[in-house]
Protein backbone atom coordinates (compact mmCIF):
# COMPACT_ATOMS: atom_id res chain seq x y z
CA UNK A 1 0.00 0.00 0.00
CA UNK A 2 2.85 2.18 1.22
CA UNK A 3 4.16 1.97 -2.28
CA UNK A 4 1.06 2.61 -4.42
CA UNK A 5 1.07 5.96 -2.64
CA UNK A 6 4.12 6.98 -3.19
CA UNK A 7 3.47 6.04 -6.81
CA UNK A 8 0.56 7.41 -7.35
CA UNK A 9 1.62 10.90 -5.62
CA UNK A 10 5.08 11.37 -7.45
CA UNK A 11 3.95 10.37 -10.69
CA UNK A 12 2.05 13.34 -11.87
CA UNK A 13 3.70 13.29 -15.86
CA UNK A 14 5.46 11.21 -18.27
CA UNK A 15 7.93 12.34 -20.63
CA UNK A 16 7.55 11.45 -23.99
CA UNK A 17 10.61 10.62 -26.06
CA UNK A 18 10.55 12.68 -29.60
CA UNK A 19 12.06 12.87 -32.92
CA UNK A 20 16.24 14.26 -32.72
CA UNK A 21 16.50 17.43 -30.76
CA UNK A 22 17.82 19.25 -33.72
CA UNK A 23 15.55 22.30 -34.16
CA UNK A 24 15.57 21.81 -38.54
CA UNK A 25 14.27 18.41 -38.29
CA UNK A 26 11.77 19.32 -35.43
CA UNK A 27 10.07 22.18 -37.63
CA UNK A 28 10.47 19.63 -40.29
CA UNK A 29 8.49 16.81 -38.51
CA UNK A 30 6.01 19.51 -37.41
CA UNK A 31 5.32 21.05 -40.58
CA UNK A 32 5.18 17.38 -42.44
CA UNK A 33 2.72 15.85 -39.93
CA UNK A 34 0.70 18.87 -39.46
CA UNK A 35 0.25 18.80 -43.66
CA UNK A 36 -0.48 14.82 -43.38
CA UNK A 37 -2.78 15.51 -40.61
CA UNK A 38 -4.73 18.15 -42.29
CA UNK A 39 -5.28 16.05 -45.33
CA UNK A 40 -6.33 12.84 -43.29
CA UNK A 41 -9.09 15.20 -41.61
CA UNK A 42 -10.26 17.03 -44.84
CA UNK A 43 -10.47 13.29 -46.62
CA UNK A 44 -12.25 11.66 -43.97
CA UNK A 45 -14.89 15.00 -43.76
CA UNK A 46 -15.16 14.50 -47.38
CA UNK A 47 -16.30 11.24 -46.83
CA UNK A 48 -18.68 11.99 -44.00
CA UNK A 49 -19.88 14.78 -45.81
CA UNK A 50 -20.61 12.54 -48.60
CA UNK A 51 -22.27 9.87 -47.12
CA UNK A 52 -24.41 12.34 -45.22
CA UNK A 53 -25.98 15.03 -48.11
CA UNK A 54 -25.71 12.41 -51.01
CA UNK A 55 -29.13 10.47 -51.37
CA UNK A 56 -27.44 8.22 -53.80
CA UNK A 57 -25.04 6.82 -50.95
CA UNK A 58 -27.89 6.47 -48.33
CA UNK A 59 -26.96 2.43 -48.10
CA UNK A 60 -25.45 0.66 -45.09
CA UNK A 61 -22.25 0.11 -46.98
CA UNK A 62 -21.41 3.96 -46.45
CA UNK A 63 -22.97 3.91 -43.36
CA UNK A 64 -20.24 1.90 -42.42
CA UNK A 65 -18.01 4.25 -44.35
CA UNK A 66 -18.80 6.98 -42.27
CA UNK A 67 -18.23 5.55 -39.46
CA UNK A 68 -15.10 4.32 -40.17
CA UNK A 69 -13.93 7.87 -41.48
CA UNK A 70 -15.27 9.27 -38.21
CA UNK A 71 -13.29 6.35 -36.27
CA UNK A 72 -9.85 7.80 -38.33
CA UNK A 73 -10.56 11.59 -37.33
CA UNK A 74 -10.49 10.89 -33.93
CA UNK A 75 -7.81 7.85 -33.73
CA UNK A 76 -5.52 10.58 -35.66
CA UNK A 77 -6.65 13.28 -33.28
CA UNK A 78 -5.13 11.41 -30.34
CA UNK A 79 -1.71 11.36 -31.49
CA UNK A 80 -0.39 13.79 -34.00
CA UNK A 81 -1.65 17.31 -32.81
CA UNK A 82 0.26 16.58 -29.12
CA UNK A 83 3.17 15.33 -30.99
CA UNK A 84 3.19 18.25 -33.69
CA UNK A 85 2.85 21.10 -30.61
CA UNK A 86 5.21 18.95 -28.55
CA UNK A 87 7.73 19.68 -31.27
CA UNK A 88 7.17 23.58 -32.11
CA UNK A 89 7.42 24.23 -28.00
CA UNK A 90 10.31 21.65 -27.48
CA UNK A 91 8.26 20.55 -24.38
CA UNK A 92 7.75 16.95 -24.64
CA UNK A 93 6.03 16.23 -20.94
CA UNK A 94 2.74 14.61 -20.83
CA UNK A 95 0.29 14.50 -17.78
CA UNK A 96 -0.20 11.44 -15.83
CA UNK A 97 -4.33 11.84 -16.85
CA UNK A 98 -3.11 13.04 -20.45
CA UNK A 99 -0.98 9.77 -20.82
CA UNK A 100 -4.17 7.85 -19.52
CA UNK A 101 -6.32 9.26 -21.92
CA UNK A 102 -3.97 8.43 -24.89
CA UNK A 103 -3.89 4.72 -23.74
CA UNK A 104 -7.55 4.30 -23.56
CA UNK A 105 -8.40 6.72 -27.06
CA UNK A 106 -5.82 4.72 -28.62
CA UNK A 107 -6.56 1.37 -27.83
CA UNK A 108 -9.97 2.18 -28.04
CA UNK A 109 -10.29 3.93 -31.69
CA UNK A 110 -8.01 0.79 -32.81
CA UNK A 111 -10.44 -1.65 -31.28
CA UNK A 112 -13.37 0.05 -32.54
CA UNK A 113 -11.72 0.21 -35.87
CA UNK A 114 -10.46 -3.91 -36.32
CA UNK A 115 -14.07 -4.55 -34.84
CA UNK A 116 -15.70 -2.27 -37.73
CA UNK A 117 -13.34 -3.76 -40.22
CA UNK A 118 -14.78 -7.42 -39.46
CA UNK A 119 -18.47 -6.04 -39.71
CA UNK A 120 -17.43 -4.25 -43.44
CA UNK A 121 -16.33 -7.87 -44.52
CA UNK A 122 -19.51 -9.22 -43.59
CA UNK A 123 -21.19 -6.27 -45.32
CA UNK A 124 -19.28 -7.70 -48.31
CA UNK A 125 -20.03 -10.87 -48.46
CA UNK A 126 -23.68 -10.22 -47.71
CA UNK A 127 -23.94 -8.05 -51.12
CA UNK A 128 -22.20 -10.55 -53.29
CA UNK A 129 -23.08 -14.04 -51.88
CA UNK A 130 -26.92 -13.24 -50.94
CA UNK A 131 -27.44 -10.02 -53.20
CA UNK A 132 -31.47 -11.02 -53.52
CA UNK A 133 -31.55 -10.29 -49.62
CA UNK A 134 -28.70 -7.68 -48.63
CA UNK A 135 -30.85 -3.95 -47.82
CA UNK A 136 -33.11 -6.75 -45.81
CA UNK A 137 -30.40 -8.23 -43.83
CA UNK A 138 -27.91 -5.13 -43.66
CA UNK A 139 -30.63 -2.93 -43.07
CA UNK A 140 -31.55 -5.18 -40.09
CA UNK A 141 -28.15 -5.24 -38.78
CA UNK A 142 -25.68 -2.77 -39.78
CA UNK A 143 -26.65 -0.36 -37.15
CA UNK A 144 -26.28 -2.97 -34.13
CA UNK A 145 -23.25 -4.24 -35.51
CA UNK A 146 -22.17 -0.86 -35.68
CA UNK A 147 -22.63 0.29 -32.21
CA UNK A 148 -21.73 -3.32 -31.28
CA UNK A 149 -18.17 -2.40 -33.01
CA UNK A 150 -17.60 0.84 -30.51
CA UNK A 151 -18.72 -0.94 -27.60
CA UNK A 152 -16.21 -3.72 -28.03
CA UNK A 153 -13.51 -0.67 -28.49
CA UNK A 154 -14.35 1.14 -25.10
CA UNK A 155 -14.61 -2.08 -23.60
CA UNK A 156 -10.97 -2.89 -24.75
CA UNK A 157 -9.87 0.72 -23.94
CA UNK A 158 -11.03 0.97 -20.19
CA UNK A 159 -9.40 -2.82 -19.98
CA UNK A 160 -6.35 -2.15 -21.27
CA UNK A 161 -5.69 1.77 -19.58
CA UNK A 162 -6.81 -0.02 -16.28
CA UNK A 163 -4.33 -2.66 -16.49
CA UNK A 164 -1.83 -0.46 -17.64
CA UNK A 165 -1.83 1.98 -15.21
CA UNK A 166 -2.57 -0.60 -12.52
CA UNK A 167 1.34 -1.41 -12.89
CA UNK A 168 4.22 1.07 -11.00
CA UNK A 169 6.19 3.36 -12.53
CA UNK A 170 9.08 4.33 -10.48
CA UNK A 171 12.22 4.39 -12.22
CA UNK A 172 12.63 6.32 -15.80
CA UNK A 173 9.83 8.34 -16.72
CA UNK A 174 11.13 8.73 -20.12
CA UNK A 175 8.44 7.04 -22.63
CA UNK A 176 10.31 5.39 -25.58
CA UNK A 177 7.50 6.54 -28.07
CA UNK A 178 6.42 9.59 -29.12
CA UNK A 179 2.47 9.12 -27.63
CA UNK A 180 1.65 6.53 -24.66
CA UNK A 181 1.29 3.54 -25.82
CA UNK A 182 1.05 -0.09 -23.95
CA UNK A 183 4.15 -1.26 -24.76
CA UNK A 184 6.39 1.40 -24.11
CA UNK A 185 4.68 1.95 -20.71
CA UNK A 186 5.33 -1.81 -19.84
CA UNK A 187 8.86 -1.31 -20.72
CA UNK A 188 9.47 1.58 -17.90
CA UNK A 189 7.45 -0.40 -15.57
CA UNK A 190 9.12 -1.28 -12.43
CA UNK A 191 6.29 -3.71 -11.43
CA UNK A 192 7.31 -7.30 -11.62
CA UNK A 193 4.07 -8.95 -12.24
CA UNK A 194 2.03 -8.09 -14.96
CA UNK A 195 -1.33 -10.69 -14.45
CA UNK A 196 -3.81 -8.32 -15.17
CA UNK A 197 -1.78 -6.63 -18.53
CA UNK A 198 -1.15 -10.24 -19.92
CA UNK A 199 -4.82 -10.96 -18.99
CA UNK A 200 -5.60 -8.09 -21.38
CA UNK A 201 -3.04 -9.00 -24.26
CA UNK A 202 -4.50 -12.25 -24.12
CA UNK A 203 -8.21 -11.73 -24.44
CA UNK A 204 -6.41 -8.94 -27.44
CA UNK A 205 -5.13 -11.54 -28.95
CA UNK A 206 -8.04 -14.17 -29.26
CA UNK A 207 -9.99 -10.83 -30.24
CA UNK A 208 -7.44 -10.37 -33.10
CA UNK A 209 -7.38 -13.68 -34.42
CA UNK A 210 -11.24 -14.21 -34.50
CA UNK A 211 -11.61 -11.05 -36.51
CA UNK A 212 -8.79 -12.18 -38.34
CA UNK A 213 -10.18 -15.38 -39.20
CA UNK A 214 -13.54 -14.30 -39.68
CA UNK A 215 -12.83 -11.67 -42.60
CA UNK A 216 -10.56 -14.49 -44.04
CA UNK A 217 -14.00 -16.92 -44.46
CA UNK A 218 -15.61 -13.70 -45.36
CA UNK A 219 -13.32 -13.51 -48.40
CA UNK A 220 -13.29 -17.06 -49.27
CA UNK A 221 -17.14 -17.26 -49.59
CA UNK A 222 -16.22 -13.81 -51.47
CA UNK A 223 -13.77 -15.78 -54.22
CA UNK A 224 -15.75 -18.52 -54.44
CA UNK A 225 -18.87 -16.87 -55.25
CA UNK A 226 -17.08 -14.74 -57.75
CA UNK A 227 -14.99 -17.29 -59.69
CA UNK A 228 -18.60 -19.09 -60.50
CA UNK A 229 -20.54 -15.79 -62.36
CA UNK A 230 -20.15 -16.02 -65.61
CA UNK A 231 -19.64 -12.54 -66.72
CA UNK A 232 -16.42 -11.01 -66.68
CA UNK A 233 -18.62 -7.67 -65.74
CA UNK A 234 -19.46 -9.55 -62.70
CA UNK A 235 -16.35 -10.24 -61.80
CA UNK A 236 -15.04 -6.54 -62.14
CA UNK A 237 -17.66 -5.13 -60.47
CA UNK A 238 -16.98 -7.63 -57.23
CA UNK A 239 -13.27 -6.98 -57.37
CA UNK A 240 -14.29 -3.53 -57.28
CA UNK A 241 -15.78 -3.17 -54.11
CA UNK A 242 -13.67 -5.50 -52.36
CA UNK A 243 -10.35 -4.14 -53.00
CA UNK A 244 -10.32 -1.10 -50.98
CA UNK A 245 -11.97 -3.32 -48.16
CA UNK A 246 -9.10 -5.26 -49.04
CA UNK A 247 -6.20 -2.39 -48.90
CA UNK A 248 -7.92 -0.43 -45.59
CA UNK A 249 -7.60 -4.06 -43.95
CA UNK A 250 -3.95 -5.00 -45.06
CA UNK A 251 -2.46 -1.78 -43.90
CA UNK A 252 -3.92 -1.65 -40.80
CA UNK A 253 -3.14 -4.88 -39.79
CA UNK A 254 0.49 -5.19 -41.03
CA UNK A 255 1.24 -1.49 -39.30
CA UNK A 256 0.06 -2.18 -36.57
CA UNK A 257 1.46 -5.89 -36.33
CA UNK A 258 4.94 -4.33 -36.91
CA UNK A 259 4.64 -1.42 -34.38
CA UNK A 260 3.17 -4.09 -31.86
CA UNK A 261 5.52 -7.43 -32.59
CA UNK A 262 8.63 -5.31 -32.50
CA UNK A 263 10.52 -4.68 -28.92
CA UNK A 264 10.82 -2.30 -27.33
CA UNK A 265 14.19 -0.51 -27.59
CA UNK A 266 15.62 1.49 -24.60
CA UNK A 267 16.65 4.64 -26.94
CA UNK A 268 14.38 4.59 -29.92
CA UNK A 269 16.28 5.58 -33.17
CA UNK A 270 14.54 7.61 -36.28
CA UNK A 271 13.29 4.21 -37.77
CA UNK A 272 11.91 3.18 -34.80
CA UNK A 273 9.71 6.16 -34.08
CA UNK A 274 9.05 6.29 -38.16
CA UNK A 275 7.01 2.89 -37.84
CA UNK A 276 5.43 3.93 -34.62
CA UNK A 277 4.13 6.94 -36.96
CA UNK A 278 3.25 4.75 -40.04
CA UNK A 279 0.63 2.82 -37.95
CA UNK A 280 -0.61 5.49 -36.04
CA UNK A 281 -0.74 7.75 -39.06
CA UNK A 282 -1.01 5.65 -42.35
CA UNK A 283 -4.02 3.70 -41.91
CA UNK A 284 -6.16 7.59 -41.34
CA UNK A 285 -4.47 9.52 -44.20
CA UNK A 286 -4.77 6.50 -46.45
CA UNK A 287 -8.41 5.08 -45.98
CA UNK A 288 -10.36 8.32 -47.42
CA UNK A 289 -7.67 8.29 -50.45
CA UNK A 290 -8.07 4.58 -51.15
CA UNK A 291 -11.79 4.82 -50.77
CA UNK A 292 -12.34 7.95 -52.79
CA UNK A 293 -9.99 6.27 -55.87
CA UNK A 294 -11.24 3.44 -56.00
CA UNK A 295 -14.85 3.63 -55.28
CA UNK A 296 -17.14 5.21 -58.79
CA UNK A 297 -19.92 5.78 -56.72
CA UNK A 298 -17.88 8.50 -54.27
CA UNK A 299 -16.41 10.00 -57.15
CA UNK A 300 -19.47 10.81 -58.84
CA UNK A 301 -20.87 12.36 -55.41
CA UNK A 302 -18.25 14.78 -55.20
CA UNK A 303 -19.40 15.50 -58.91
CA UNK A 304 -22.99 16.12 -58.31
CA UNK A 305 -22.08 18.28 -55.08
CA UNK A 306 -19.34 20.02 -56.89
CA UNK A 307 -21.72 20.65 -59.78
CA UNK A 308 -24.51 21.85 -56.78
CA UNK A 309 -22.06 23.73 -55.09
CA UNK A 310 -21.61 26.00 -58.60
Amino acid sequence: MHEKLINVTLITKFVLMGFPDDQVLQRLYAAFFSLVYLVALMGNILIITLTTIDQHLQTPMYFLLKNLSLIDICYISVTVPKSVMNSLTNSHSISFVGCASQVFLVVFFAGTEFALLLVMSYDRYVAICCPLHYEAIMNRDSCVMTATSWFLGSIFGVLYSDSTFSLSFCGSRKVPQFFCDVPSLLKISCSKSHVTIDISEAIGVMYALFSLLSIGFSYICIFNTVLRMPSLQGWSKAFSTCTPHLIVVTTFIVTGTIAYLKPVPDSPHLVDFLVSVFYSVLPPSLNPIIYSLRNKEIKAAVRRTSKNST
